[in-house]
This record gives structure tokens, sequence and C-alpha cells, in this order.
């Protein structure tokens, strides 16, 4: 590797007072290391660090070492000669593909310094890089530190056996659920079919239908304390008994109806409190990544979590679940798209920006703002809306008209309405009554494609209708720029226009074509002139409201940008506009939030963290987290261009491609709704014989007809024939053909079948390579005929593996390789043309960029991803100076909140808490417990009996 890092000594660490930071990092603030400071309070440092420069080697003069980088580039660039004061962007046209290439042969030289990504941005010319990785003559440098051996990594092997059995489990237990809801609907559909007029079907769906409400709300608690009890931190073996109980608790928190639609509610922080989190007072919490280990998790008084956020109080790490802490103090911002490992803490006031994370053993000090993957200090400040005042009983009234709305609209258009559409659509309830036609007449078939089809233009125009009115009847009662409290009719409101507003169907269809300008421009999106270039916005768009979204022209928005148009205190919240500049290109998974510092002709990278202070940045691209400048564009995208009379020419061309390949998404799903018809009324038919039996046979049977109906079609699109790399212009059918392939994809219905041995199934259906034994925890792999994934990987929550990418006009696909024991984090991005050997790890919400190798073993992390530091084998690290957790500590929560003490374990050592520290720990606190319930005796009695 050729990397030589000085001894880490387990020895108090302090934090730095944060220089100040214009919302984005200057080269010199991220590389340089920080000098200590007294004032600040002790913290834990993150399990694994950054090296802070590239690593020099003992020796080589700064000229040879130009000379042998540049010959070293060469050979990637595939040129004779590279001159050594040329920028390897602008003159030499090297993207950042050809420069991670350039690290990766960098690193297999022993002779020679490792180089990241970001030291190549740093210093763009041949000498610049070999200036910062040679020692200076006569410093420390040049004393040569010892390397720090990281131990070997054997890949975990999971047992055949606890994989097949485990998986037998779950199937049995779906079986077993479906039959029981099978026989729930039958009792209630059977009492509410037996009312007489429409007043008495009303009221019998709002009993019947909401004690099921109430079962399916109820059954995940009790689920939990009969299964878990409390949850503790532990480790959990994948494939086993014990992770079967994990799993079945995680999947039935998570299928909670309220979970759907009470987020941001008080009611969702009392169902984290059912579950056993100790939720502190005026709590908001907006994410939908609903946490797991609730006992583990500990939220202050006054505390906000944003949008995307996560924090599971678990991760998958090497063939194992491990629990763990995640405690955040009083009047915490947690930003949007941000993760949260176990094992991390925020004390009374932090802050972490949008698009940050805290890796294991990280912890942000009292009253500090942190940000970045992983995060460190900065000044900028991430609670922009002021508090208002709101009254005791507003939060009350909230729920109250949420219950109300719940039971009394929601619950009987379901349930009563099903009744309504068998009882009074011509034909359809049929199959009730007595010599019913069988389902081998013709008629029975007509009936059903006639339905389904009127289920699916009808509803498409219904709905479209329903967007594009109601929203903006209702958006001028929530006037932006002004401050309104949470949890009242205008909170309501925003949130109502947020929901209609991101229904996932309709930027599905018209997305990644020209027809997706024109449905932003109805839905309220200020585009003003549009320069159409046939690929404006992805198919996965979202914004809380659309009435206060501007997008310049020429701009191109890739898949997964969620615009945050509004900010949130835990009393308040205020909508603002957000204005993304023209000739923009953005890439996938990026929050843009309200004061974006971006102006016109950016490019912003995939999960960049923008800036939301400082200078406007214009002309210049911007990557990782914290964000840092980067070229614009490089020569060898601009060969991809095409001039604008062949461009107009190709759009018409694509256009009508992209006419025709969304006739067919709506045909596939047409047939979808056909099938489930199908499937709807042989249950009808066969009830008279099966009873509730036949709706349970139907649900399993739905599962099994979606998958497959849908595997099909994704198959059919590629001609049942593997993806190949393709590098192309937007304007060519190769990429045409490409967009049709995403819009005929299984759609996130395999997220059910997240953590079990079906998802792997179904990935060797669509085409993976896939090995055996992989536990896959929801994570997305997009192009699935160019991923090749080996045995016993361990894949996290919201980690996205991504075979293609697209900037400006060009777009470009490759193979993405993982090894065998490979783990990704929760919420890692892996993109196209990367390699991961055997063993290695990536840390959460980490970006690996396209065409980075990484090595057997080693652990990598960041946004952008480069190796971290293995701490020395035996070192403990420090704690955070706080008093530990306890009984007062809990009954601290809604008053003052303090992180607790965090060991560092990290992610480089699962089992920390079984060393000695950890046991002497333990042993000390046990008797400290002994001896507070044994009675006083002799001196120690009167000594108690003195002081009262």
């Amino acid at each position: 590797m050729g990397s030589q890092v000085a001894p880490m000594v387990p020895s108090p660490i302090t934090v730095p007072a944060p220089e100040p930071q214009p919302g984005i990092l200057t080269f010199d603030q991220i590389l340089a290391p920080p000098a200590p400071t007294s004032s600040a309070p002790p913290v834990a440092p993150a399990p694994a660090s950054l090296p802070s420069r590239p690593t020099p080697v003992r020796g080589v003069s700064t000229g040879g070492l130009a000379a042998e980088l540049a010959s070293v580039l060469a050979e990637v660039l595939t040129v004779e000669h590279v001159p050594v004061d040329s920028n390897v962007f602008d003159d030499l046209g090297a993207d950042s593909m050809v420069m991670t290439r350039f690290c990766a042969r960098l690193r297999k030289r022993d002779d020679l310094p490792s180089i990241s990504i970001r030291d190549v941005y740093a210093n763009p010319t041949i000498a610049g890089m070999a200036a910062a990785a040679a020692p200076a003559a006569g410093s420390s440098a040049t004393q040569a530190a010892p390397t720090v051996a990281a131990p070997p990594v054997t890949p975990v092997r999971h047992s055949t056996a606890g994989y097949l059995l485990t998986g037998a489990l779950q199937l049995l237990t779906f079986l077993a659920y479906a039959t029981g809801v099978g026989y729930v609907m039958d009792r209630v559909y059977t009492w509410i079919l037996a009312s007489n007029g429409p007043l008495d079907i009303y009221l019998r769906s709002v009993v019947a239908g909401g004690a099921a409400i109430l079962a399916m709300c109820v059954l995940p608690i009790v689920a939990k304390w009969l299964l878990i009890g409390r949850w503790t931190e532990r480790e959990i073996p994948i494939w086993s008994l014990r992770y079967f109980r994990f799993w079945l608790v995680k999947t039935l928190t998570r299928a909670n109806p309220l979970v759907l639609v009470m987020v941001g509610s008080p009611l969702y922080t009392l169902y984290l409190r059912a579950l056993g989190a100790k939720v502190g007072r005026n709590v908001v919490v907006l994410t939908r990544h609903l946490p797991v280990a609730t006992d583990l998790l500990t939220i202050g008084a006054g505390t906000v979590i944003r949008k995307d956020a996560v924090l599971l109080g678990y991760r998958a790490h090497a063939g194992r679940i491990q629990t763990g802490r995640v405690t955040l103090g009083r009047d915490v911002v947690v930003g949007e798209k941000s993760v949260l490992g176990i094992g991390t803490a925020m004390g009374d006031g932090a802050q972490l920006g949008h698009a940050s994370s805290l890796h294991r053993g990280q912890a942000v000090p009292a009253g500090q703002s942190w940000h970045g993957s992983p995060a460190v200090p900065t000044t900028t400040d991430f609670r922009a809306v002021p508090a208002t005042r709101v009254r005791a009983l507003r939060s009350l009234a909230y729920v109250t008209s949420q219950v109300v709305k719940l039971f009394a609209l929601y619950v009987p258009l379901v349930f009563g309405g099903m009744v309504l559409v068998l009882t009074q659509v011509p034909g359809l309830g049929e199959p009730l009554k007595p010599g019913a036609t069988e389902h081998t007449d013709a008629q029975f078939y007509l009936n059903a494609v006639t339905e389904s089809a009127l289920v699916v233009v009808g509803g498409l125009l219904a709905g479209l209708l329903v967007v594009f009115t109601v929203p903006r009847l209702l958006a001028p009662f929530v006037r932006p720029d002004r401050v309104y409290p949470v949890h009242g009719w205008r909170y309501s409101l925003h949130r109502t226009i947020t929901r209609l507003t991101n229904i996932r169907l309709f930027v599905y269809l018209f997305g990644d074509s020209s027809f997706i300008v024109g449905y932003l421009y109805v839905l309220g999106y200020r585009l003003g002139k549009v320069e159409q270039t046939g690929s404006n916005f992805g198919s996965n768009l979202n914004q809380e409201t659309p009435f206060l979204t501007s997008v310049g022209r020429g701009t191109v928005v890739a898949d997964g940008l969620s615009v945050v148009n509004a900010d949130f205190s835990n009393t308040s919240f205020r909508t603002s506009r957000v204005a993304i500049g023209a000739d923009n290109f953005l890439g996938n998974n990026i929050a843009y939030p309200v004061g974006g510092r971006t102006g016109d002709d950016c490019l912003l990278a995939t999960k960049v963290a923008v800036p939301i202070d400082g200078p406007l940045r214009q002309g210049v691209g911007l990557l990782g987290s914290p964000a840092f400048e980067i070229p614009r564009t490089v020569k060898r995208d601009r060969v991809l261009e095409i001039d604008a009379t062949e461009r107009r020419r190709r759009l018409r061309r694509k256009n009508a491609h992209n006419l025709g390949t969304m006739a067919l998404a709506l045909v596939v799903r047409w047939g979808h709704i056909l099938g489930l018809l199908l499937l709807g009324l042989l249950a009808l038919n066969q009830y008279a014989d099966l009873g509730p039996a036949a709706f349970a046979g139907e649900m399993a049977a739905t599962v099994l007809f979606t998958m497959l109906w849908f595997v099909l079609w994704e198959r059919i699109s590629t001609g049942f024939r593997r993806l190949r790399p393709k590098s192309c212009s937007i304007y060519d059918a190769r990429f045409w053909r490409h967009e049709r392939y995403w819009k005929l994809m299984v759609p996130p219905l395999d997220r059910m079948l997240a953590g079990t041995p079906f998802k792997n199934l179904l990935m060797r259906l669509l085409g993976v390579k896939i090995g055996r034994r992989v536990y896959d925890d929801g994570a997305a792999v997009l192009e699935r005929t160019l991923t090749t994934i080996g045995d016993d990987c361990t894949l996290n929550f919201g980690s996205i593996i991504q075979c293609h990418s697209q900037e400006d006009g060009a777009f470009k696909s490759d193979h993405i390789v993982i090894g065998s024991g490979v783990t990704l984090g929760v919420g890692a991005f892996v993109h196209y043309g990367v390699t991961i050997g055997d063993g290695a790890e990536i840390a959460p919400d980490s970006f690996v960029m396209k065409g980075e190798e990484i090595p057997a073993g080693s652990r990598w992390g960041g946004n952008p991803a480069r190796e971290l530091v293995e701490p020395p084998a035996g070192s403990t690290g420090t704690s955070l100076a706080v008093p530990p957790t306890g009984n007062r500590h809990r009954a601290a929560v809604g008053d003052r909140c303090v992180p607790p003490a965090l060991s560092w374990g990290g992610d480089d050592d699962p089992g920390a808490e079984r060393s000695g520290v950890a046991r002497r720990g333990r042993r000390s606190a046990g008797r400290h417990r002994r001896a507070r319930l044994q009675p006083a005796s002799g001196r120690r009695a009167r000594r108690a009996a003195t002081t009262g």
C-alpha cells in the first residue's frame, strides 16, 4: 500500500475550535491537521480517521517523484508523455474516473505515495501532487513512522443450513400472517355486507375497519415486547433463530399503518415511546425511516429530525446484526439525508448538517454544529427558522383531528368503498351470488379486462386532476417566508400539499422524457423558458412544495433530487423559495436546501452537500460532503456533444421513442392491475368453498404474481440479454433503450423481501451475478446484469449500487464487482466501474467514486470515499467526559439530555464491548448495583444514618 501513519495513542483528544468557514471547505481546511485547544470539551473521535496529507515516501526527491507520477499517469492516459506542470483536467482532458484509476494504480506501488482523489483536486498538476506528497528536507516528516498493519480479514462464511432454515421460517410466517389477515378481512366484509343502506355501511365500516387498523397498530408493539423485550447492545448472527426474531419485529414495526400517515405527528413519537424509545417533549420527527432498536434511542426535548434522516439503532456488519445507542440531546437538529450510526451522540443544542453522517464512536459536543461525512466541526447554522409560542392544547387538537380523519374518512373509504364497489358495480359482485358464473366463462375475463382498463385510465386521469387542482387551492393559505406553528391547521395543509404533489406514479411515468417538463410546470414549478434536452429531469424527484421551486434554463437533474422548501424547528416551520440556477447539472441523491449557494453553470456531483452560506458558486463543480470545488466539465465529455440542428432532429426521435416507452409502461401497469383483479375475482369465486383461506391464498398469489410479472418485463426490456458498458450521448438510441429499461424495472416492491433469502432469488432472476448467503437489508441495485456480488456479502439499508452516470449530455455505464465478504454501510453509494476486494468494508453514507479499486481487507469511508486509517491493536480510544447513563439520565430526557460515555470500540472492533476495559466497567457497575440492593452494615450504615 505504501501508506505510513503515526502510531495512535489512546490519550484524551479534544476538538479544536472550528475556524470560520463559508459553508464550503478550502483544501487547506480539509487536509490540514487541526490544532488542539483546551477550551473545547473532550469528544470521542471517529473510530478511524482520514489521512491528513498524501502519504510521503522516504528518500524520494520531489523531482524524481514527479517523474514517477507522470509515468504512471501516462500509462493510465495511454500517452507517451505527461508534462508535470499541466493541469490534468483542463490541459490533459482527464476526468474523475481516469484520476481514480491513477490513484488506484499508485496504491499498488510500494515505492510511490498513496494519493486520494481529494489530493488530486487540491493539486491538479503532477508537480503539485509530488510537492504535497514528498517530505520536506530536514523536516520531521523524513523520519519514517511505523506503519500500523491492519489485522488480516477473513470473510465471514455463513451457515448454509441456517440460511435455508431462516428462509423457511420467514416463508411460514408470511403464510401465517396472510391467513390471519384473510380471516379478519372475511369477518369484516361479511359483517359490512349484511348492512342495510349507505348509512349502515358507513357506520359498520367505521367500527370494523377501525378495529382492524387498531389491531394492526397494536400487533407490532406486542410482538416487540414478547419476542425481544428491551433492546440491548448486542450482536446477532445473521441467518439464526435470534436473527429471525429480529427480522420479524423489524418487519412488523415498519408495517404499522401509523408509519405511513403519521410522520411528523405527535402520534409518531407516541409510537416510538410505546416501542421503548426515550423521547422528550415537543420532538418533531419527519423521517419515514423508523428506528428499530428503539430502547437504545434517546431523543431530548425540542429535537428536530429532518426528512430522510436515518438512525436505525442497528447495522449489519460482517455477518452480524449489531445494535447500539443513538443519543440526541435537547434542542438537537439532524439534517436532511443524514445518517447516524450506532454508538453516536449529540449534545444539547448540537446540529448535524444536511447530507452528513456520524460514524460509530463520533459525538457532537453540546452547542456545536458539524457537517460532512464523516462529520467535522463547522460554523454554519442549520437552525434557520425561529421558534414560536405554541399553546399547550395545540398538539392534542392536531392529534385529535388526525384520528378523526383516519377513522371517520379514510377507514370507511377503504372498507366501505370496497363494499360499495362489490355491490354497485355491475358484474363485479356476481361471484358472491349463489350460482355465480365460473371462472371458465369468457364473460368473466371480459368483465375483468374492462374493469381493469377503467381503473388504470380513470385512476390516472382522476389522480392528475386532483394533483393539479387541490394543492393549488391549498397553497395560498401557507404563505412563503412566514413563520407558522407546527401541528396547526396550516402545518396540516403544508403536509397535504407535500403528499399530493409527490405521488411517485406520475414522476415515474413522465420522468426521463420531454413530458416531465410540462408535468412539473402544471404542477407548480417555475421553469422559465425551458431548453429542452429530452432528459431534463429523472423519474425520482420530490419537493415539499412545487409552488416555491425554480429551475433555470438548460439545467439537467438526475434521479434522487429532494428540494427542501421548508425549514423546521420543534415549534414552527417556514416555507421559502428554492432557486436552482441555469445550465446546471445535478447528480444523484442530492438534497437542495433553502438558501443553497450555487448559481449558474454548476456541476453538483452525486451525494454532494450543497453549501448554504459563503459566496455564490458559479462556473464550478462541487463534490463531496463537506463540498469542495472541482472542474465544471472536461474535454473527454465534450466529444459527445452535438450541434444544435442535429440535436433538434434527434430530440424529435427521442420524444417518439420515449412516448412509446410511456405507453408500454402503462400497458405493463394495466396488465398488473388486471392480474390482481383476476386473482381477487378468483378468490371471491372460491369463497363459498374455501372461506377465509381463499383470501389468504390471494395475498400469497398477489405477491408472487407481482414479482414474476415485473421480472418478466424487465428482462424483456433487455431482450433477455445482459447489458453492456457504454459511453454515448443522451441523443443516442442506446441511451433511449436504457431509459426504457429503467421504466420497466421491478418497482420497490422487492423491499418487502429485504433481509430474506428470497431477495437474493429475485436478484438472480433479474440477472445479478450474486453469490451465496448474501444478506441484503434493502439495498438498491440499479443495473442488475452489470453487477457482480460475491458470497456472504452484507448490504445495509439504503445502500445503492449504480452502474451508470449521466453528466449533462453524456451517458456512461460500466460493471461493478463486489468481492466476497464485503460490507456496504447504511446509505453507502457505489458508482460505476468500481471493484471492491474480498472482506473490504465501506463505511456508512460513503460515496465510492466511479472507477475506484478498493483493496481486499481494507476499510474505506467518506464522501468521496478514501481509505480509513485503522486504529492500532489494543487501542480503546477516549470517552466523552460526561456523566454515564442511568436512571437519572433517563429521567432527564424531557429536561436536560447529555450524551452518554462512549468507548471507541469503533467499526473496526465490533467485539470491543467484550474487551477487558468493558468487562471491568461492567463488573464495577455490577458491584455498585449490588451495593445499592444490599442493606448497609457497620461503619457504612452509621455514615448513611449521619448523612441522612
